[in-house]
């Protein structure tokens, strides 16, 4: 499955660029990419701010690396009309999941304000600061890119009759998870795996201000599934239907039919996720901003609606001073996942007809190895990825935690700039199985990145992280990268 669906990205980008190729002029250019990264580390793992929010890219196996190359071509910003871009991005690994990775392989296209994105691109949060953030509580860049198709909105369009005080962005996608093999091989005999597992993805936004003023509201709504392939446990395996009917009821969150397990006919077809997302924007100057954000994620319908109160969520402060070289950027976010619509779960019967929407268990199903993909949870790391159990079993086996999360950055020199991530987390494992005693989990990262004038597109950054904690463990550790960009 996963290698048909490399063919058909690659069949549709090189089509797509070919047919392409007459709109490109002569000043039109490639940019390029060279990379070397490589981690030594002691303890038990790599540390975590050297491995997560990577886009799945890293290894938390103590001593690792990778040489990367890539080509891009970027959209040209100056046509309003048609732009289109394309990006082939690839490593060659050691000590990873995987020893060759296709990072990236995309295509995509802008016709006025409607996009078309075809492939395997990295795509950050649509909130948070990917440099500072501890990550969205739905996207965080902390996984392996999902190959998709998707259509919608890329960027704020203005709805017509609202003098530019009103204007939507959004989405909508189908692809395909690519960790068949991962999860063959990582699973015990017993636990859960998928295979041939497929995604979709949908959103809406809203941004209320109109562009001359210094302030703006958005707010938006963003959902994800996963959907058809096969769930086997035990030996034994469920294949999930993949009809027309099928599809329509993984858009509208519909309950399964009667050739699917019981659970998705009381609930719904397929691991649906999302999340509710407010930001309030003040920047009264070029560069300069002040951002209060807060994400609300649910599982099911009890924490989509108000069922139950909004005590979970992400809540974020941001603010950037462009003209200050010591802390040109700065993060605080407070996460909590504790309630979970409560502690009591129950569909109802004929003998007990009350419906309890209790233990949402948050990034794991019933039948599906979770939000995760090739090991990296999907969504907000701070909720410890699958990839660090050392039993066999694809699950998040720690989804009820109050965080904290600090990260700032700086440019005192010219020619060197630094970044600075600090967390802490207090843990209590899943409802299902709760852990026996709190446990608390510490993150550092100090990173310095130098790039000389002298040799122009060369930048080299070292990063030096600690863990300290009883849930993954004490680890010390380094990484130096060496990368290379330019123009060809």
């Amino acid at each position: 499955m996963r290698h048909n669906f490399y063919r058909i990205i690659l069949i549709a980008v090189l089509l797509l660029t070919s047919a392409a190729n007459s709109q490109i002029h002569a000043l039109d250019r490639l940019r390029y990419t060279a990379e070397t990264q490589a981690s030594f580390s002691s303890g038990a793992n790599t540390p975590f701010w050297l491995v997560n929010n990577k886009q799945g890219l890293s290894s938390i196996k103590n001593n690792s690396g990778y040489v990367r190359a890539a080509v891009f071509r970027d959209m040209d910003s100056t046509d309003h009309r048609f732009r289109w871009g394309a990006g082939a991005d690839i490593a060659g690994c050691w000590n990873f999941t995987s020893s060759f990775v296709i990072q990236q392989l995309y295509f995509e296209a802008r016709y006025r304000s409607l996009g078309l994105l075809i492939g395997q691109k990295e795509i950050n949060g649509i909130f948070s600061n990917p440099r500072l953030s501890s990550g969205d509580l739905l996207y965080s860049g902390n996984a392996r890119p999902i190959p998709q198709i998707r259509v919608g909105l890329p960027e704020y369009t203005f709805v017509p009759f609202t003098k530019q005080w009103l204007a939507v962005k959004g989405y909508i996608a189908f692809g395909a998870f690519t960790d068949d093999g991962w999860q063959r091989h990582f699973a015990n005999k017993t636990a859960k795996r998928t295979k041939h597992a497929l995604y979709h993805g949908k959103a809406i936004f809203f941004r209320i201000g109109q562009t001359q003023r210094p302030w703006n509201v958005e707010a938006g709504l963003e959902m994800a599934a996963q959907f058809g392939g096969s769930s086997i446990r035990n030996g034994q395996t469920t294949k999930m239907p993949v009809s027309f009917k099928d599809i329509l009821k993984v858009i509208f969150a519909g309950g399964g039919g009667s050739n699917t397990p019981i659970g998705e006919q009381l609930n719904v077809y397929g691991n649906h996720v999302g999340t509710w997302n407010l930001a309030a924007n003040y920047s009264p100057a070029p560069g300069w901003l002040l951002k209060a954000y807060y994400q609300h994620f649910f599982e099911d319908h009890s924490m989509m609606f108000f069922q139950f109160p909004w005590r979970d969520g992400l809540w974020g402060l941001e603010a950037k001073f462009p003209k200050n070289r010591i802390i040109s950027g700065f993060v605080y976010e407070f996460l909590y996942t504790k309630f979970q619509s409560g502690s009591v779960y129950w569909d109802k019967t004929s003998q007990i007809p009350h419906q309890i929407s209790g233990k949402d268990d948050y990034y794991n199903h019933s039948i599906y190895t979770g939000w995760q993909h090739w090991g990296m949870g999907i969504g907000n790391p701070l909720v410890i990825s699958p990839i660090y159990n050392n039993d066999g079993t694809i699950q998040f086996t720690s989804n009820r935690l109050i965080g904290h999360h600090i990260g700032f950055m700086g440019q005192p020199l010219k020619q060197l700039g630094y970044r600075a991530l600090f967390s802490y987390t207090r843990n209590w494992g899943t409802y299902f199985k709760p852990l026996n005693n709190i446990k608390s989990n510490f993150n550092a990262l100090i990173e310095l990145t130098y790039s000389p004038e002298r040799l122009r597109g060369f930048e080299a950054t070292l990063g030096v992280g600690i863990d300290r904690g009883s849930l993954i463990g004490n680890s010390t550790g380094a990484m130096i990268t060496i990368k290379k960009t330019g123009i060809l």
